[in-house]
């Protein structure tokens, strides 16, 4: 970004600074004397807590704000930044708005449920902050498309959570699949085989607990009594607020899927899934769901199931890239490549066009031990978010690939919702069928209304 548009965007009416020094009081001026990033996070439970205390252990991090609708997790987040850095943040909000508001906040942390990504992201651009969103990026196709609009309009600094990006052991894995080692890849297997996503017993409609605002709460999702399983971590299994296993870890590996094959969305999609496992829980999301991605040359196969813990090669999750050399498998722990054996006549020692003894099994390229990974993806994530917001360069994961990935699961979804196979247009964000146009868009409850970029 040019230097006059990062001045015009975050410091309307300040003084022509340099960036020679690096120094971050510089680039900011009286917003940050002690060199400090002020953050503030939107969500306070789970992954929001995690990205937060990631952040903190940057020495250049300061968090000077916290919002949650719900009181017992903003006293508990506020508690533990306490106890981790010796002071309160001073600002602890219900409504995520008065952080926005607040000019000393530098970058926000959003960590809400996918149906509050959007407004808050594309306020916080509007604003001058830069942000650090979870995966997906949005609930919808239309919103995702807005937040790209956002961030580019407003020139801002946004990584998404698909922390892989950041992890070394990724990209070292893409690179060897790029490196046409393996030979012919037909076929990329995407997997998630989830134990601690188990079945979601039905229960009846409550009041909310004390302390929580549930209104905004739903905020622009449809209006519904308050019910414990689609609060907190269990609303990523309602199509009002999430998309279920398929976005939940769909985006984090079919990242990799797209990376090492070097493509964007496909034209053709078929998604086939339900509950065949749990029919009568809670659950609206599938439970089971096998997709196939259609490109040239390859497909794309995404395979997930909630209840069952042993997927390919005997791996929760990763991704498999079938070579006519060699396997190569990835995970979050690491990566290997298993060569494929060249058998001639070994099965069929006497059949035409064999020789008529059959000859050793040799390797068609060379095995790749186990390469463990660092483990560190997460922390490395958010070191790379914050150099960034110096330097104004592009971070790990931008915008455009985490909306690209959360399309990519969105497209799933919609396929298999509707028990049809789709082709997909991406230069006008449209299928070729009208009932799954309508679920491409997002449909806010009033007051709410979706961001005009």
């Amino acid at each position: 970004m040019e230097r006059r548009h990062f001045l015009k965007n975050t410091l309307a009416g300040a003084t022509m600074l340099s960036f020679t020094s690096g120094s971050f009081s510089e680039i900011f001026g009286q917003k940050a004397p002690s060199n400090k990033i002020k953050v503030a996070l939107i969500g306070c439970r789970n992954q929001g807590w995690s990205n937060l205390e990631n952040f903190l252990k940057y020495p250049d991090v300061e968090c000077i704000s916290l919002c949650d609708v719900d009181d017992e997790w903003l006293n508990k987040c506020a508690a533990a930044v306490e106890q981790r850095t010796g002071k309160k943040p001073p600002q602890l909000v219900k409504d995520w708005r008065r952080v926005i508001d607040n000019q000393d906040v530098d970058a926000v942390i959003i960590g809400t449920p996918d149906h509050w990504h959007c407004l808050p992201l594309v306020a916080a651009c509007q604003a001058g902050k830069d942000a650090y969103v979870e995966k997906p990026l949005a609930n919808t196709i239309e919103e995702c498309n807005l937040m790209v609009k956002a961030v580019r309009k407003y020139n801002r600094i946004v990584q998404v959570g698909q922390w892989q990006r950041s992890d070394p052991h990724w990209d070292e894995a893409a690179a060897f699949v790029q490196s046409g080692r393996l030979g012919q890849v037909r076929t990329v297997k995407v997997w998630a085989y989830q134990t601690a996503k188990w079945t979601l017993p039905v229960v009846p409609d409550s009041n909310p607990p004390t302390g929580v605002d549930y209104d905004m709460w739903l905020g622009p999702a449809p209006k519904r009594n308050f019910n414990s399983n689609r609060f907190h971590y269990n609303f990523r299994f309602f199509w009002d607020y999430a998309g279920g296993l398929m976005s939940d870890w769909g985006v984090h590996l079919l990242d990799y899927a797209l990376k090492a094959m070097n493509v964007g969305l496909p034209a053709y999609v078929y998604g086939a899934g339900s509950k065949y496992a749990y029919p009568n829980d809670a659950m609206e999301t599938p439970d089971t769901l096998m997709v196939t991605y259609k490109y040239p040359g390859f497909n794309i196969i995404w395979d997930h199931a909630c209840g069952i813990g042993h997927g390919d090669f005997d791996k929760g999750e990763g991704l498999a890239f079938f070579g006519e050399n060699g396997t190569l498998i990835l995970t979050r722990g690491g990566w290997e490549v298993r060569p494929e054996n060249n058998n001639r006549g070994r099965n069929f020692p006497y059949c035409y066009p064999c020789d008529d003894a059959p000859s050793p099994a040799t390797p068609r390229m060379e095995a790749v031990e186990w390469k463990k990974g660092e483990g560190k993806g997460l922390y490395k994530h958010v070191g790379n978010l914050l150099e960034c917001i110096k330097s104004r360069q592009q971070p790990n994961c931008s915008i455009e690939t985490g909306a690209q990935t959360a399309k990519l699961s969105h497209l799933a979804n919609i396929s298999c919702r509707l028990g049809k196979a789709l082709a997909w247009n991406d230069s006008t964000n449209t299928f070729d069928d009208k009932r799954a146009n309508k679920l491409v868009k997002a449909y806010y409850r009033a007051p709410w209304k979706l961001p005009v970029v």
